[in-house]
């Protein structure tokens, strides 16, 4: 027998962008939080973040989803902060970093070949969220 309801997911520690380098994502993007404290934040200071759904469609850490998480580097928050709402689809990587700083990570564009695995992932995905739905059945009786 199935049932209605399910866990909720456990808190997340959050993404770990260098296991995911290379990797194609969907970044569900669900909003901006402007002042999150942190632990490499100074007492009383905080950082701005972008809240956000993170699916790792093919690569490493492949099928890993991220579930409500904040994400912090800020190339990626300013490529992201204005697609609240929307889906983002692209590759994990790295630019060129600066003298005495990392490199950035940023999502480049998706290919033909990406869009085309996406699709893919969103139709499974939603399949599966419906495919234990009964179907619907029509009624013997003649409409009025």
């Amino acid at each position: 027998m199935s049932d209605e309801f399910v866990s909720a997911a456990p808190p997340s520690g959050g993404i770990d962008f260098k296991d995911h380098k290379g990797s194609l994502l969907v970044v569900d993007v669900l909003g901006v939080e402007a002042h999150v404290p942190t632990v490499h934040t100074k007492p009383g200071e905080q950082s701005p973040a972008v809240r956000a759904n993170v699916y790792v469609i093919t690569g490493p850490g492949e099928s890993d989803d991220y579930e409500d998480t904040l994400i912090f580097p800020k190339v990626l928050q300013g490529q992201l902060k204005g697609k609240i709402g929307s889906k983002v689809v692209g590759r994990l990587t790295q630019g060129v970093a600066k003298p005495g700083q990392s490199a950035p990570w940023l999502i480049d564009a998706a290919t033909e070949d990406d869009l085309a695995k996406a699709r893919q992932w969103v139709a499974a995905r939603t399949g599966a969220q419906f495919a234990s739905a009964a179907p619907a059945t029509q009624s013997a009786q003649a409409p009025f």
